[in-house]
């Protein structure tokens, strides 16, 4: 008799189903129970050996699934997208969105999209560190998870960043910037709840015009700007001359570094940022920020730190209603995209791929950050982490963990996809399936402070 996690486990799978044909999602089971199970690097074909396919079908069809699949990743994307909301977020909370890209390092002959990049991890102020690699801006959703203290990034939507000499090489179509790409997985994300409120953070290299630029009302950004950005105010009537164009900026403000150098006396309050409680001294200021926003009025906070390399950190935002506090609290919940990185990468193989068509390059790494999304809820639901199959190895010298980490999760479906045979569960699937129930409104619980 099947275990109900596995089930469970078959019924999130079913989520994704609409993206594929039943041909497809046949195969799509056998990668996701495989990829799962994977303990080393992972690949297409360690998927067959892993849950003993090998011999039994011929690898090509695996193959195909990414190379000739008739599947769209972003429609994967919006399946998980709207069990989000439904299960961790709920309608009518604001929708927090992570914005970031993350570099993996990749060699070999013909890999489409490969190319040179800065390696942020490994360099330095005075030295930058290059490495052969995709570049993959990355979406995703910040939630707080009932059986985690920290805020957590699921991954809805994924771009493939390409360089310029790449481009040329390939004549892959236009040249396009990592903002271009970010603003167009936002406008993508927006589409699928107009009606939603967005809140989304990023780091100093999207907060731009072409990030910013037209965003609609409903959607709000919260980033990180340079210390000598030029400030103005909004214009008055006295502003205005009698004759020629109405003016759109009023009068330079001091910058931000200006501003903590004035006599304007600090101010402090208390933030949970990055797992604890902090004191922050603060000065704030409304005003333009017209290279990086146009005319469009920010709320900007210049933070004073009493340590590290930066005497001063200056954030803003366009919701003019958030506090300091929020707005700190919002962009601290950015670090949770890097945890996700770390994990997917590590634990999931996001970077292990060899495929070299277009098509696998650009399928293969968004279904493992789309296959690390889908574990995370099914973990959330039918209270998984209550199973004993869910219980963390005793490490004695590690007593004060709290909650569960992704490899926790990761753990828990190996140990359930351990013990069947994937062809016989994709055979009797009808049977074995537990259709995901929409949960009752009051289990709808929404973000905690991301911090």
């Amino acid at each position: 008799m099947a275990h109900p996690l596995l089930r469970t486990l078959l019924g999130w799978m079913e989520v994704l189903s609409p993206a594929f044909t039943k041909p497809g999602f046949a195969n799509a089971l056998v990668i996701m129970s495989g990829w799962i199970q994977t303990r080393g690097c992972h690949a297409v074909t360690q998927t067959l050996v892993e849950t003993e396919v090998a011999g039994r079908r011929h690898h090509e069809a695996y193959h195909r699934f990414f190379s000739r699949g008739t599947w769209k990743p972003d429609r994967v994307g919006e399946l998980l997208f709207t069990m989000i909301v439904e299960w961790l977020v709920g309608y009518g909370v604001t929708i927090d969105l992570v914005l970031d890209d993350t570099l993996t390092p990749k060699k070999g002959p013909k890999i489409f999209g490969l190319g040179a990049h800065v390696d942020a991890v490994r360099s330095s102020k005075l030295m930058r560190v290059f490495a052969f690699g995709h570049v993959w801006v990355t979406l995703s959703v910040v939630v707080q998870l009932p059986f985690s203290r920290r805020p957590w990034a699921l991954p809805i939507l994924f771009r493939l960043y390409r360089t310029k000499k790449e481009h040329a090489r390939n004549r892959g179509g236009p040249y396009r910037k990592k903002t271009e790409l970010a603003r167009e997985m936002l406008d993508v994300a927006v589409s699928w709840l107009p009606q939603g409120r967005f809140r989304f953070a990023a780091d100093v290299a999207y907060a731009n015009d072409t990030v910013l630029r037209g965003l609609p009302d409903n959607v709000h950004f919260v980033g990180a700007m340079r210390t000598d950005a030029v400030l103005t105010a909004l214009p008055t009537p006295e502003d205005h001359k009698k004759t020629g164009r109405r003016l759109t900026r009023g009068k330079v403000l001091p910058k931000p570094l200006g501003m903590s150098k004035s006599t304007t006396p600090w101010k402090t309050l208390s933030a949970f940022l990055y797992g604890k409680q902090q004191t922050i001294e603060y000065k704030t200021v409304d005003a333009q920020w017209y290279r990086g926003a146009g005319v469009r009025l920010l709320r900007v906070v210049v933070v004073r730190l009493g340590r590290g390399d930066l005497p001063l950190r200056v954030f803003f935002t366009t919701d003019l209603e958030m506090t300091v506090s929020e707005i700190l609290e919002t962009y601290a919940g950015r670090w949770s995209t890097e945890v996700c990185f770390r994990d997917i990468k590590q634990l999931l193989g996001f970077g292990d791929s060899q495929a070299r068509l277009r098509s696998s390059v650009e399928r293969t790494a968004p279904f493992v950050g789309y296959l690390s999304t889908m574990l995370v809820l099914w973990f959330c639901s039918n209270r998984t982490s209550a199973s004993d199959l869910a219980t963390p190895p005793l490490r004695p010298w590690y007593r004060h963990k709290q909650g569960y980490c992704f490899a926790d999760i990761l753990r828990t479906a190996q140990r359930v996809l351990g013990r069947y045979d994937v062809l016989d569960l994709v055979h009797d699937f009808e049977n074995l399936r537990q259709p995901v129930e929409s949960p009752p409104r009051h289990t709808a619980t929404p973000k905690a402070r991301a911090g």
